[in-house]
C-alpha cells in the first residue's frame, strides 16, 4: 500500500456511550440498538453500563464496560442500592467515578453519547459531572451528546428544568431526541425547550426491524416490562381471563426483574393455555403472531407493537409519580391505537372491559411514525464529526 493511498484510509470514529438502567431494561435496549448501528456504520463503540447484567444486551458487535452494579431503591427513584441490596455510599461512587473516568480516557473517543441525562438520571451526576469535566478537558474534545427518548419525566422541584438547559447549554454538542416530531415534540414534555432549540436533532423511534413471526403462537401475549413493578398487571392479567373465561392461549412475560416470591406466587395460578415465563427474547416475533398484547408503554415496548399487526391494551407504569409512559399511551389512545387501563384502575374487571372493548374493532388504524432512529443517530454523529475534521485530500 503507498504512502498516499495510507494517509487516506480514516481509522474508525470512536464512540464512547454511556447509560444507566435503574429499575427497567428500556434504556439499555434502546442504547444497545444505537450501539449496533453505530458499529454498522464503521464506528469502534465502548458502551458503558451501570445496571445489573442482562442477557444478550448489548450485542456482540461493541466493547462493553460493565462498572460495579447500582439499582433503584424503589419505584420513586428515591436511592441507590448495589446488587446485594445495600445503600451505596461515599466510597462506592468513588470507585464508580474512577473507573468511568479511566474507561474514558482509555477509549479516547471522537463523541460521547450519555444517555438521558441531564434530563433524567440526576441520582448519577457524582460520577456524570467529573465526566463532563474530563470531557471539557480534554485534548482533542470529544463531541458530547445527550440521548433522550421521545417524552421526558415531568420535573415536579422548581429550577430543575433551568438546571437542565444551563447543562446542555453549557456543556453538550447536541441533543438527540429518539422520536418523530409529528407525535411528540421535546416542548411537550420540557417547558425550556426554546432554550437549547438549535442543539436538538430528532432521530425518529430507535425501533427494531420488523421481525419475523416467532415459531410459537399464542392469542394473547402480556408482557411486564423489566419485571420490577409487573406483578399487578400480570395477575390482573389472569383474574381478566378468568372473568371472560377465556380459552385462548396466553403468553405471560414477567421480566427478568420480578422477585422470585411473585413469580412462584403467580406461576402457580397459570392453569390451562397458559405460559408464564421470566422472558423472551424472541418477543418482538411473538407479537407479530397474536391476536392481542397487553402491556405497559414504555418506549421499547411501544416500538415493538407499531410494528406489530395485533390490538393493544395499555397500562402504563406511573408509580412514584412517573408521566412519561402515561402522556405515550394517551396519545396513542387519541389515535386509536390503543386502549387504556391507568395504573390507578387496574384490576382483572377494568382489564377484561378494556380487552373486551378493543376485540370489538373493526381494525388498527395505520400509524405513519419515523422509526429509523437508530441509524439516524449515527447519520446526525458521523456528518457532524465530518463537519468538525474536514476531509483529507
Amino acid at each position: 500500500m503507498s504512502e498516499e493511498t495510507i494517509d487516506t484510509v480514516k481509522a474508525p470514529r470512536k464512540i464512547f456511550f454511556y447509560v444507566q438502567h435503574l429499575l427497567g431494561i428500556g434504556h439499555l435496549v434502546r442504547a444497545s440498538r444505537i450501539a449496533e448501528a453505530l458499529h454498522a456504520a464503521g464506528m469502534d463503540v465502548t458502551l458503558v453500563t451501570g445496571g445489573n447484567a442482562i442477557e444478550g444486551f448489548p450485542g456482540q458487535n461493541v466493547r462493553h464496560v460493565q462498572l460495579p452494579a447500582v439499582l433503584s431503591s424503589s419505584t420513586g427513584f428515591s436511592g441507590l442500592i448495589d446488587e446485594k441490596g445495600r445503600r451505596v455510599d461515599d466510597r462506592f461512587e468513588a470507585r464508580r467515578t474512577a473507573l468511568l473516568i479511566e474507561a474514558f480516557h482509555e477509549a479516547a473517543p471522537d463523541a460521547v453519547l450519555i444517555e438521558a441525562f441531564p434530563f433524567g438520571r440526576r441520582q448519577m451526576r457524582f460520577e456524570l459531572l467529573p465526566l463532563l469535566e474530563a470531557i471539557r478537558q480534554a485534548s482533542p474534545r470529544p463531541l458530547l451528546y445527550s440521548s433522550v427518548r421521545d417524552i421526558l419525566q415531568e420535573n415536579r422541584k422548581a429550577g430543575r428544568d433551568r438546571e437542565t438547559a444551563d447543562l446542555v447549554a453549557n456543556h453538550f454538542d447536541g441533543v438527540l431526541m429518539h422520536g418523530d416530531p409529528q407525535f411528540v415534540r421535546l416542548e411537550d414534555t420540557f417547558p425550556l425547550a426554546s432554550d437549547i432549540a438549535g442543539k436538538v436533532h430528532y432521530t425518529g423511534l430507535v425501533a427494531p426491524v420488523t421481525p419475523e413471526p416467532s415459531a410459537d403462537r399464542f392469542d394473547v401475549v402480556v408482557s411486564a416490562g423489566g419485571g420490577a413493578v409487573g406483578a399487578a398487571l400480570v395477575e390482573a392479567a389472569l383474574d381478566a381471563r378468568d372473568i371472560l373465561s377465556d380459552d385462548k392461549s396466553w403468553c405471560l412475560i414477567a421480566g427478568p426483574n420480578m422477585p422470585a416470591e411473585q413469580f412462584d406466587r403467580l406461576s402457580a395460578r397459570a392453569g390451562e393455555n397458559v405460559a408464564l415465563v421470566r422472558f423472551r427474547t424472541d418477543f418482538p416475533s411473538l407479537l407479530m403472531n397474536a391476536e392481542l398484547s397487553i402491556s405497559q408503554a414504555g418506549y421499547n415496548t411501544v416500538c415493538d407493537l407499531l410494528r406489530a399487526p395485533c390490538a393493544c391494551v395499555l397500562v402504563p407504569f406511573a408509580s412514584g409519580g412517573e408521566t412519561e409512559q402515561t402522556v405515550r399511551a394517551q396519545k396513542l389512545a387519541d389515535r386509536g391505537f390503543a386502549e387504556v387501563v391507568g395504573e390507578a384502575q387496574l384490576s382483572g374487571e377494568t382489564l377484561a372491559a378494556a380487552i373486551d372493548k378493543v376485540r370489538q374493532r373493526p381494525s388498527r388504524p395505520p400509524m405513519s411514525i419515523l422509526m429509523d432512529g437508530a441509524q439516524t443517530t449515527a447519520a446526525i454523529i458521523e456528518r457532524q464529526l465530518e463537519e468538525r475534521e474536514p476531509a483529507r485530500a
